[in-house]
């Protein structure tokens, strides 16, 4: 097998365990974030991950969420009830993707691509629920955030990215 140099390489499933191959979203800007339904940063992280949606959909820019239960236990439901918390609570228009692993031996193959290309204080383990990972338009992880770090405060990073102002 070729070596992986890109997230466009993988194929994910969705939350309703239907193959999607993230080569699909060449050409975007991508934020992708292990998210959780039961997180004391849950409120603030859904409702401005779709502030920045809205902001920069139309621009070329996409959120990829995959649920995580590996975090005090805080995404415990199954994939659809998961769907409907987060389309119908926070109004979320990105994908959904099935629940992962984010750390240890099963962790989803694209979150070890995204964890050793962009290593943080942690080394490569993702320390909690909502850390993100900002992608470029060919698939390269440019950019990693801590779980503290609001979806808000890194728009000058996607507006650098999609080269507008």
């Amino acid at each position: 097998m070729a070596a992986v140099s890109s997230v466009h390489d993988f194929i994910v499933k969705d939350a309703s365990g239907k193959d999607v191959h993230l080569s699909t979203y060449k050409g975007k800007v991508l934020l992708i974030v292990n998210v959780a339904s039961k997180c004391g940063m849950t409120n603030s992280n859904y409702a401005e991950l779709g502030q920045l949606y809205e902001m920069y959909k139309d621009q070329g820019f996409e959120i990829l969420a995959f649920p995580c239960n590996q975090f005090g236990g805080q995404e415990p439901g199954t994939n659809e009830e998961i769907v409907q918390f987060v389309c119908t609570r926070f109004k979320a228009k990105y994908p959904i993707f099935e629940k992962v692993d984010v750390n240890g031996e099963d962790a989803a193959p694209i979150y070890k691509f995204l964890k050793s290309s962009k290593t943080g204080p942690f080394g490569d383990n993702i320390k909690w629920n909502f850390a993100k990972f900002l992608v470029d338009q060919q698939g390269r992880v440019v950019e990693r955030y801590a779980p503290t770090t609001y979806p808000l405060s890194i728009q000058k990073d996607i507006k650098k990215l999609l080269g507008s102002s």
